[in-house]
């Protein structure tokens, strides 16, 4: 076990593109021999899994509050009730819970442009944010948390192997992905098959090894609005 952690701890130390095809292994002191060991950070862990997932679950990339990249799961639960809005899994981290906060203001106020089905007033909506990777909490998870209150709302699933990217502030504006290749990265070692970017990370694609960009349906998204109709494959 103390083999294991201790290369969990080598991982998380390095970024995403340093990490681009490494395998982990160790020498057995007893037998010297080679022994390769799997952590479920690297490709193939399936963190994403295949097949459609649930209404309001979605998966976003950010780098969190301990410097490193990690994968984020939101999970929406929306019930009958008055409106409220109750949030998990954020801890003591204000940044993240302000990002979370401003996600259900814009979906409260512009949740009719999406779609006049959604009802504010008489639904809960319950919102837990899970760290996959313990890199603590991040800020950036605004953009991610509006798509999957309108997933849940709209009781429409995601499309299948979906990570939404970017984030968005309290005026509505749409920030960029920093550091891309990185992002995609963790990306692709996470099992996404499908990327959704802001339309302003197309000036970074360049900045990402094109086997790695190919390794994705890429797709770019102009607004909050924009985004929840492309995660949820809405023409």
């Amino acid at each position: 076990m103390k083999k294991e952690r201790s290369l969990f701890e080598v991982h998380k130390k390095i970024g995403g593109m340093e990490f681009y095809d490494v395998h982990f292994s160790y020498i057995d002191n007893e037998t010297l021999n080679e022994e390769f060991v799997s952590v479920p950070e690297q490709g193939g862990g399936k963190i994403i899994p295949d097949g459609m997932g649930k209404p309001g679950h979605l998966y976003t990339v950010a780098r969190g509050r301990s410097g490193m990249i990690g994968v984020y799961k939101i999970e929406t639960q929306v019930v009958s009730g008055t409106g409220k809005f109750e949030k998990t899994g954020l801890g003591y981290d204000r940044e993240a819970k302000e990002s979370i906060d401003t996600a259900f203001r814009y979906f409260r106020a512009n949740s009719k442009n999406v779609s006049r089905s959604i009802s504010i007033t008489t639904k809960d909506y319950l919102m837990h944010v899970q760290d996959i990777h313990g890199v603590e909490m991040t800020s950036e998870l605004a953009l991610a948390a509006f798509v999957a209150l309108c997933s849940g709302a709209l009781s429409k699933a995601p499309l299948s192997q979906l990570v939404v990217l970017g984030s968005l502030s309290i005026g509505g504006t749409i920030m960029k992905v920093e550091e891309l290749a990185n992002v995609l990265q963790v990306c692709f070692d996470a099992g996404a098959k499908r990327v959704l970017l802001p339309m302003a990370s197309a000036v970074d694609i360049p900045t990402v090894p094109p086997e790695l960009f190919s390794k994705f349906q890429i797709s770019f998204y102009q607004s909050p609005e924009d985004a929840v109709y492309k995660a949820l494959g809405v023409e």
